[in-house]
């Protein structure tokens, strides 16, 4: 093995290099104890046997020594290689034993059933890993993977779209989690290469993101832990839902950034979040999840409201309503809401903090 094998060797791989058969030395070596203690008295009974026949013959004495000899080690090795098949059996069923699951993009993924070492390439994934109680076993994550605070302790492999897969193979991941297909293209050949799992998710609304969660809870061994998660974020959830059930939809504008403009279109998880938080997005039929749009359709689509997704990681960015939305039914009667970006950029748990803060914006009059 030359070093390049053995800084990139599996991680999961936990055979021998020496293979299973040096349990068994005792089937071919003289010097293991019971296999001496027997020749020596194979080797009196033998020649004793001789003599009383009197064969004076030193090579048939020799001969039939030689024969006993390999009889006695034959029976000797049958007897303990069902022991010696049984170590090897017990060695070859590791705790990161794989089995088969579809991720989120209809892929089939071999993954291990003891996650003990995993890299995130997106903050949202980071934030659902901690939240269901597997942060301790992640040893990669993105630049952009801040929170919560024990995240900025686990070592950085790079930012979402580029990240160093040199990094990611040297810390030995059993798995890679990302959080669209868009990722796979670039790195995922590499990864299959050193048989590190890839596993996509991808939500296209509230309830995906709480399947999500359950899921990578499951894969984690946090089963518990992320259905007690699911449950209290489904309850707040429904909560809103029943707050915001009798009053009228407001038309809303979801302006990702300015300059380009950029909205969310028909397989965004936030259209179904604006239509959640008692809204409906003026550009719910546009093809794709987040379009470029044009200063002359946004100007046409007359929204009564505008959420800008600012104050958070991106800080002051997107913080203004893009020029062709200047004269907007929204910004005339003043209806233009900021809210943090990273409780609607992360389809996590903490998408729910977002509803609420959209829902209490949209319809503050429920809420009272």
């Amino acid at each position: 093995m030359n070093a390049r094998e053995k800084v990139f060797r599996p991680q999961w791989n936990s055979f021998s290099e020496k293979g299973p058969v040096a349990t068994c030395r005792f089937a071919r070596q003289e010097g293991d104890g019971i296999l001496i203690f027997k020749k020596k008295i194979w080797s009196a009974l033998t020649r004793q046997r001789f003599l009383k026949s009197g064969d004076k013959s030193p090579h048939y004495k020799d001969r039939a020594l030689a024969a006993a000899l390999q009889i006695l080690a034959l029976s000797m090795a049958m007897m303990f290689l069902p022991s010696c098949f049984k170590r090897t059996a017990s060695s070859v069923t590791p705790s990161n034993e794989l089995h088969e699951v579809t991720d989120e993009a209809g892929r089939r993924v071999m993954v291990p059933r003891k996650i003990e070492r995993a890299v995130s390439l997106a903050p949202n994934l980071t934030e659902i890993v901690f939240a269901v109680g597997a942060g301790d076993r992640l040893v990669g994550r993105t630049r952009y993977c801040d929170y919560p605070a024990e995240a900025k302790a686990v070592a950085e492999i790079g930012d979402t779209m580029t990240p160093s897969i040199e990094r990611i193979i040297a810390l030995k991941p059993q798995i890679v989690l990302i959080s669209t297909a868009s990722q796979l293209e670039v790195f995922t050949r590499q990864l299959n290469d050193q048989h590190i799992a890839v596993y996509v998710t991808n939500p296209q609304s509230l309830d995906n993101v709480f399947r999500s969660i359950q899921t990578l809870g499951d894969m984690f061994g946090e089963s518990a832990r992320a259905a007690k998660l699911v449950s209290e974020l489904t309850g707040r959830a429904d909560a809103v839902n029943s707050a915001i059930k009798e009053t009228k939809p407001v038309k809303v504008f979801y302006q990702v950034s300015g300059s380009p403009l950029y909205t969310i279109g028909r397989d965004a998880y936030l259209t179904d979040l604006v239509r959640r938080a008692g809204g409906v997005s003026v550009t719910a039929d546009v093809a794709t999840a987040f379009p470029r749009f044009s200063d002359e359709a946004a100007l046409a689509a007359r929204p009564e409201a505008i959420i800008l997704p600012t104050g958070g990681s991106m800080g002051e960015a997107n913080s203004s309503v893009a020029g062709a939305l200047k004269n907007s039914p929204a910004v005339l009667s003043n209806r233009v809401y900021k809210i943090n970006d990273d409780h609607l950029s992360r389809p996590g748990p903490r998408l729910v903090d977002g509803l609420e803060e959209m829902a209490r914006a949209l319809h503050p009059e429920a809420f009272k």
